[in-house]
């Protein structure tokens, strides 16, 4: 498991998004690595970029040198500049939105509401009051009928995350429905 800070971790990410190729095996580092000298005259090796994608276990916090480099690949000038960036950009700051949602402060006993996400993945839902939940239909999720979780709210586009279903009188570890793209379907039907 990768314990890299998580400015460094959005740069790998940046730089596995421009490269455009997936870092998974010895030869897709050493391609890497020779596409960073042959491209842009950058001199990282293999075994740098192995350990900071996690590829190999260490404990070595990567060198500044070895990170300016890499913000260079994608667009700055140093890796200081970068986390500036982080910092300021819209992109990565909390903020206020609008979507429509349903909150089980509308809903009674017996109300019953169907979402889904991509690809095809659609439940049909019973409120039971009380924040809490039952699948009474599944299409193609990992859900089954008779399922049970808690939620406060369903909000179109965006990740349903529970950090439960309980199924057979036992807790699952945390679900995230959605994970790409959120629900694509949320609709009070009763």
């Amino acid at each position: 498991m990768n314990k890299l800070k998580p400015e460094i971790m959005e740069l790998l990410t940046l730089v596995g998004k421009k490269y455009s190729r997936n870092l998974l095996t010895t030869t897709d580092f050493d391609e890497f690595s020779l596409h960073l000298k042959s491209e842009h005259g950058y001199l990282i090796s293999t075994s740098t970029l192995k350990r900071l994608w996690g590829y190999v276990n260490d404990t070595h916090q990567p060198r500044t040198q070895t990170l300016d480099l890499l913000s260079r690949y994608i667009g700055f000038n140093c890796f200081s500049d970068f986390c500036i960036h982080l910092k300021t950009s819209t992109i990565y700051n909390s903020s206020f939105f609008t979507t429509r949602q349903i909150q089980v402060q509308n809903l009674k006993p017996g109300d019953e509401i169907e979402i889904g996400w991509s690809p095809n993945r659609y439940l049909r839902l019973q409120y039971h009051g009380e924040a809490h939940f039952q699948v009474i239909d599944s299409k193609q999720s990992k859900l089954k009928k008779g399922d049970c979780f808690e939620t406060a709210c369903f909000l179109m586009g965006q990740p349903l995350l529970l950090s439960y279903i309980l199924r057979d009188n036992q807790k699952t570890p945390p679900f995230i429905a959605g994970r790409n793209g959120g629900l694509t379907l949320i609709n009070q039907l009763t």
